[in-house]
């Protein structure tokens, strides 16, 4: 087997972490010696042991004389700092593992090179970026936190076939009851989850996974004003809730009801996901508004966007957002329609 087919198993031992190892990105690795897997491991959960740890302690008894003689496939560059757990770079020196193979160089400032330097400087052999493109795709939301200092932003917003995406002041179901469960599971694969002020007025959400097994994501509405009635949903506090606002004495916040000011006269969207960022919040879905989406995709503040169009038409009401240097990944037909684009970067 070749380096680039052990290191797909790699990452699909990554992928089994799902987003219980979140903030922290999905990792996997393998142990192997001449041509045989005798470890293999992935990050399971935030705070636990990583991947290079799960992988040389599931090594037998029997075979962990080879360690020494071993290859370590690794999809991420291991870690070079103590956080949660010890530095990984320092046990493949221990266990003295002359070859390290590594998917991609780790973009985190405490790492970003360190560990592969230190590794070289010992004598390990080391080859990086083997499926470098499959890894970066695999943590995208932790890459842009990392590189961008904001979140991966995915914009999701369904439309009729003839383009509209509501009407004014009243909700309008547009998409069919699958979608609807779909749509649950995205929110428990991601952080946070943001609506402006007229969609918590007018549909009063409660933005959460009720129809999914999965965790609830951080909700997170515009209130600029303070406008919003506490009646709503989103302010039930069974889900932790940021308000933003540019409200010069906001409510005392609360664990799980938290107010940010942002300054009125500077970049509101640009200050917004910058915060979100400060609170460690490394993915955001937003489902507001057209007015809202338009004015992320103006601003260039999106990575995806996921559109459901519907079969039925609705012949009067709000015009859908307008994506620009927009590619369109995948179209997906369940009944109703989804299209997958992704922003352009060049």
């Amino acid at each position: 087997m070749t380096d680039e087919l052990y290191m797909q198993h790699c990452i699909e031992l990554a992928q089994r972490g799902r987003d219980l190892n979140a903030p922290n990105p999905k990792v996997g690795a393998l142990l192997v010696y001449q041509n045989r897997i005798i470890g293999k491991g992935w990050h399971k959960r935030y705070g636990e042991a990583h991947a290079e740890v799960n992988a040389i302690r599931s090594v037998a008894e029997k075979d962990q004389h080879l360690i020494a003689q071993s290859t370590i496939y690794v999809t991420l560059e291991p870690c070079f700092h103590y956080g949660k757990t010890p530095p990984c770079v320092d046990l493949i020196l221990e266990q003295q593992i002359p070859r390290v193979v590594i998917g991609c160089r780790d973009p985190f400032g405490k790492v970003d090179g360190n560990s592969i330097q230190k590794l070289k400087e010992h004598g390990v052999e080391v080859k990086v970026d083997v499926l470098r493109e499959q890894v970066e795709w695999l943590n995208r939301r932790f890459f842009t936190s990392c590189r961008e200092q904001r979140p991966y932003i995915i914009l999701k917003y369904a439309q009729t076939s003839d383009g509209l995406i509501g009407q004014a002041q009243k909700e309008v179901p547009i998409t069919n009851a699958y979608i609807k469960r779909l749509v649950h599971k995205w929110r428990g694969e991601e952080a946070a989850i943001l609506v402006g002020t007229n969609t918590a007025l007018v549909d009063n959400p409660a933005l959460t996974t009720r129809l999914y097994s999965g965790s609830n994501p951080v909700r997170v509405v515009i209130d600029k004003s303070l406008r919003l009635p506490n009646t709503l949903q989103l302010f039930d506090q069974h889900t932790k809730t940021i308000v933003f606002s540019t409200a010069k004495n906001p409510p005392q916040s609360t664990e799980q009801l938290m107010y940010i000011q942002i300054e009125e006269d500077k970049n509101f969207l640009s200050q917004l996901v910058s915060k979100l960022h400060k609170h460690k919040i490394q993915s955001l879905i937003v489902e507001g508004g057209a007015q809202l989406l338009q004015s992320f995709i103006n601003e260039g503040l999106w990575d995806e966007a996921r559109v459901l169009t519907a079969s039925h038409c609705l012949g009067e009401g709000i015009p859908a957002p307008q994506l620009k240097n927009a590619t369109k990944k995948s179209s997906t037909r369940l009944e109703d329609t989804l299209l997958e684009y992704y922003i352009r970067t060049s």
